[in-house]
């Protein structure tokens, strides 16, 4: 890691690459207090109030609205003392006095200079800056989320496939046996269609998946204790896991996110982050697996068997640990490449809710008016921006990991 920190430290674009992702990530988690329509803090009544603050109580169902705050219009209030964020603006504030595309350097009807829209507005007068800012934290949730899945999946598969290969991973038929069918069944159930006649959500369906194969590990430690069903085989792990990498890349990612997001009831983002998970982990298992191809042999794995460490917990406590430093490397690329499918998705209105305000749904409303050319720059650039800093970052820790660079 230390390598790795001075590598980034003596190359200035790896070196600016990250500088410019911590503002990101500044932007996206700090967005209800860069861009509002609430008040950061509010003085009513000899009240004292943090909205920006309760909304996320009541958005929890632990306070709720009242008094002078229940009618939701922050702007007309008659505040005691009141400040904003720099942005007055969320990303569904309606002004309806600049509408109908109004640019960043054309004329606003706006009280003074602290309510004006710096990057102008679209069609029903919603404010560019405020989607850009709330933006961030869409890409960056659908990006880390998404990739939080595929690392589990990627990992669990490729430290299996790799460290034990074909002929090291031996386990009971009747769990095996017991495993195939909680699968084959936990499909089949979570595609059944729901009594409306649609099929059922994802969260659903992942759910009926797990509860199966809980159910069949169960099973198997009851019927592991007849010793006539604990006989064991070889499972070829890394054919098998290679076999499922090749038919997931052989599937275009945007045809299967279409075909699922079709069978949804609703649009959701959750959605749209699992499936990019589940469609993103082969790349992340391809790299754990050629590490561990060359680690499962070194001295030290040689000494935890003699010691008389089980294979599993030399598996998770002492290889792979040492096998994720690669890993990092296929993050940064598949973080990129998930924030670059999801844009285009909202582009085309399709996975996300209508009032959802992404960096694509900006785009989108672009196509409207090609004049407005500040709803097309603005997200746009923020997209490749964001996109190129995660190349970069990912080149940069190819760079510093290659050991051939001495």
């Amino acid at each position: 890691m230390s390598t790795i920190k001075k590598y980034f430290h003596n190359r200035p674009a790896a070196r600016w690459s990250l500088r410019i992702l911590w503002v990101i990530l500044f932007f996206a988690v700090f967005a209800d207090f860069i861009a509002n329509d609430k008040p950061l803090y509010c003085r009513i009544e000899g009240t004292n109030y943090f909205p920006v603050l309760r909304h996320y109580a009541v958005k929890a169902g632990w306070a709720r609205w009242d008094g002078a705050l229940a009618g939701g219009d922050w702007q007309n209030l008659q505040y005691e003392r009141v400040l904003f964020p720099p942005i007055p603006y969320s990303p569904q504030t309606i002004d309806r006095k600049n509408f109908n595309y109004v640019g960043p350097f054309d004329a606003q009807r706006v009280a003074s200079l602290r309510y004006r829209h710096w990057l102008g507005t679209d069609q029903i007068g919603r404010d560019v800056a405020a989607g850009l800012i709330w933006g961030a934290r869409t890409a960056m949730l659908v990006g880390l989320l998404s990739m939080g899945v595929a690392l589990v999946i990627g990992i669990l598969l490729g430290a299996v496939a790799g460290y034990f290969g074909d002929h090291g991973l031996r386990m009971p038929v009747v769990q095996i046996v017991l495993t195939l069918l909680g699968l084959l069944a936990g499909l089949f159930y979570a595609s059944v269609p729901t009594e409306t006649g649609e099929a059922g959500s994802l969260l659903r369906s992942l759910g009926i998946v797990a509860g199966c194969l809980a159910l069949a590990s169960v099973l198997t430690w009851l019927l592991r204790r007849i010793p006539a069903l604990n006989r064991r085989a070889t499972v070829p792990a890394d054919m098998l896991v290679m076999r499922l990498i090749e038919v997931m890349n052989s599937i275009p990612a945007l045809l299967l996110l279409l075909s699922v997001t079709a069978i949804l009831r609703k649009p959701s983002l959750l959605a749209v982050m699992v499936i990019i998970g589940l469609i993103r982990w082969t790349g992340v298992a391809k790299f754990i697996r050629a590490e561990l191809l060359r680690i499962r042999s070194l001295e030290y794995i040689e000494a935890a068997r003699v010691l008389g460490f089980g294979e599993w917990r030399i598996l998770w406590r002492h290889a792979a640990p040492n096998a994720l430093g690669p890993v990092l490397i296929a993050l940064a690329f598949g973080i990129a490449g998930a924030i670059l499918l999801e844009a285009f998705l909202s582009f085309l209105g399709i996975g996300v809710a209508p009032d959802q305000v992404t960096w694509g749904s900006m785009l989108n409303v672009a196509r409207g008016n090609f004049r407005a050319w500040w709803l097309a720059v603005c997200p746009g650039l923020a997209i490749f921006v964001t996109v190129t800093v995660f190349n970069l970052l990912g080149e940069g820790l190819t760079d510093a990991m290659d050991p051939r660079r001495g």
